[in-house]
């Protein structure tokens, strides 16, 4: 769906087919809690799994800074912007296909000034209308200055938007299918995401539904908890499919990306 403002706007999602968006979880950056003090070890993994992505037949990948708990609700320090665009780097000198950037918890900002350095095609949300209560407290969607700072530096990258995002609750009652056309209309978005309670949980299919029917022309992606078993329910209303936790090996989302799982996921979406 082009975004008013955008006269170049072209989806980065694939024509004729289910979208398979392969996750990079980086491990903890500088700054960081967990941090270990080797950043050669972060980038090594993060093309291993970008390869394994590539070679299972992922069209596109997303990359975030996973291993940055606890995350803020605001801007992200100016060294996680840092390692993420090295990190980007090496990725994109390993694989070919077109990257995503997702800078948790909702530092919109920082992911489009990624995409503008680093020649990422799109940026996830994950609060971008409206007001969520989130382990990081309240955050606010700030689409406003999102879709004007886009048009500065990134004007053909595309908005993906999580609807009552995972690991969060609405403040108020919010039914889902308003909170999804407010953030197609009001916020501009150019893609849906709907996921479960959190990282790994499957999706309610009903919320899947209500979506679809709310916004029949927007691409939807699920955001969480698709295996290869499960993916075969939601093909009829879902147009993505963002992964991670699955697709790593024993489905562990500590292991590395399993480039077997990936490629049983990819055929299950052509069933």
């Amino acid at each position: 769906m082009p975004a008013a403002g955008k006269s170049e706007f072209t989806s980065v999602l694939p024509d004729g087919r289910h979208a398979l968006i392969g996750v990079i979880h980086l491990k903890p950056l500088p700054g960081s809690p967990r941090w270990q003090g080797d950043f050669p070890a972060i980038s090594k993994s993060a093309v291993a799994d970008a390869r394994a992505f590539e070679q299972g037949g992922a069209d596109l990948l997303v990359i975030e800074n996973f291993g940055d708990v606890p995350f803020t609700k605001g801007a992200v320090p100016a060294e996680t912007v840092a390692a993420m665009a090295v990190a980007s780097a090496a990725i994109r000198a390993t694989v070919r296909l077109p990257l995503g950037f997702n800078v948790l918890r909702n530092d919109a900002h920082a992911a489009l000034a990624l995409c503008a350095a680093c020649g990422g095609s799109f940026i996830r949300v994950n609060v971008h209308t409206g007001a969520m209560v989130t382990d990081q407290g309240l955050i606010e969607g700030h689409a406003f200055e999102t879709v004007r700072l886009r048009q500065r530096l990134a004007p053909t990258v595309n908005l993906f938007a999580d609807v009552l995002v995972k690991h969060a609750s609405p403040l108020g009652d919010l039914p889902i299918e308003i909170a999804a056309r407010d953030t197609v209309e009001r916020g501009l978005a150019d893609a849906l995401i709907v996921s479960g309670t959190g990282t790994g949980v499957a999706t309610k299919i009903d919320d899947v539904r209500r979506v679809r029917a709310a916004c029949p022309d927007t691409p939807i992606l699920l955001g969480s908890g698709v295996t290869a078993a499960n993916v075969g329910g939601y093909l009829e209303f879902a147009n993505g499919f963002i992964v991670g936790t699955s697709v790593k090996r024993g489905g562990d989302i500590a292991k590395p990306v399993d480039e077997r799982r990936v490629v049983a996921l990819r055929k299950a979406l052509a069933a």
